[in-house]
């Protein structure tokens, strides 16, 4: 057999498969590595008491009232999870065009926030900073004549950061897309005796047909209807443009930032994660939930190695931590080894 040459060794003397044969051996070289630390819990919450609501197109995942959600909460704790983030399903009837209930400090994420800082004391809680949960056309900004208003959303999500922040939120998530918001909110929590609190910015967040399920899960589906986020959300051929994105944040005060959605946008971290060096997470959205969910329930995949495997390749890609809906799931398999 003709030998080919290479810098790295040759056949038969180099065999990469000796190196794989043995479990302690694989374990020993592995490049990369997954553990708790690195998952953030999205929770959905509603109104009521010992109420959950399952959540047909994420199975396995349930709206929860807020004193279900805080049992959920103390065991992802237990497990090590350091980090829940909660997400509101509110009420249509409190839903106007303006997203007033965004500011209204006994909304339901506030109430949320503050049985959790004190159910949970030291988890961080992480809070959505957008208007879709609350406005009755289910964008993320102020709308006037069809058009998002940049600049006159930045004073709501600033009141919406602030609320948030008084309740006990530790991270703010600003996940709207405005120009600017980054700064204003800084500057907001900053002048707001919130100088401690930090700034996760959804920094390349995609307009994207995986988050379908989610908005099933906060009830904006319907408020949306057949609009779409283009104006705002970024176009899913770019990446240069992502890297602006990710550098005006930066520069405005982001502590950490974020690309949306995950799996299919790996390249997005890699660039972010070499071109910057900060904190760089990613969220394995709600439609990528839903696949491999849904396929694991078809025998189709094991749902426990895929789900491993592509939170695993998050970590390959350069995020430091991923929001994922496996979280309670992966925490409970990382302890396990």
């Amino acid at each position: 057999m003709a030998k080919c040459e290479s810098p790295f060794g040759s056949f038969p003397t180099t065999r990469m498969r000796r190196v794989r044969r043995y479990d302690w051996a694989r374990r020993m070289v592995a490049e990369h590595s997954l553990s708790v630390d690195d998952l953030i819990w999205p929770l959905f919450i509603h109104e009521g008491t010992n109420h959950r609501v399952p959540i047909d197109s994420m199975p396995h995942v349930d709206r929860l009232s807020i004193d279900l959600m805080l049992e959920a909460a103390k065991e992802a704790c237990a497990l090590g999870i350091p980090a829940i983030a909660l997400f509101p399903a509110t009420d249509a009837n409190l839903k106007t065009e303006e997203g007033r209930e965004a500011v209204n400090p006994e909304n339901l994420i506030c109430r949320a926030v503050r049985a959790l800082a004190a159910a949970v004391p030291g988890i961080g809680i992480v809070c959505d900073v957008a208007l879709d949960p609350y406005t009755t056309h289910g964008h993320d900004g102020l709308l006037r004549d069809g058009q998002i208003l940049n600049d006159e959303t930045l004073d709501v999500l600033c009141q919406q950061a602030l609320v948030q922040a008084d309740a006990g939120c530790t991270v703010i998530a600003p996940s709207d897309m405005m120009d600017g918001r980054v700064a204003a909110i800084r500057h907001a929590l900053d002048s707001g005796g919130h100088g401690e609190t930090l700034i996760m910015a959804y920094a390349a967040k995609y307009a994207s047909a995986f988050y379908g399920p989610f908005r099933d899960a906060v009830g904006s589906a319907t408020n949306l209807g057949a609009g779409d986020k283009r104006t705002y959300q970024m176009d899913g051929a770019n990446t240069d443009e992502a890297i602006r994105e990710v550098g005006l944040d930066i520069a405005e005060g982001a502590d950490f930032v974020m690309v949306k959605p995950g799996m299919p946008y790996l390249d997005i971290v890699q660039r972010i994660k070499e071109r910057f060096g900060v904190p760089t997470f990613a969220y394995q959205v709600s439609g990528e939930y839903a696949m491999l969910s849904a396929a694991s329930e078809r025998g189709w995949l094991n749902r426990e190695q895929v789900m491993l495997e592509s939170l695993l390749g998050f970590k390959r890609a350069g995020a430091d931590g991923v929001l994922t809906y496996f979280a309670l799931e992966a925490a409970k398999r990382l302890g396990q080894t």
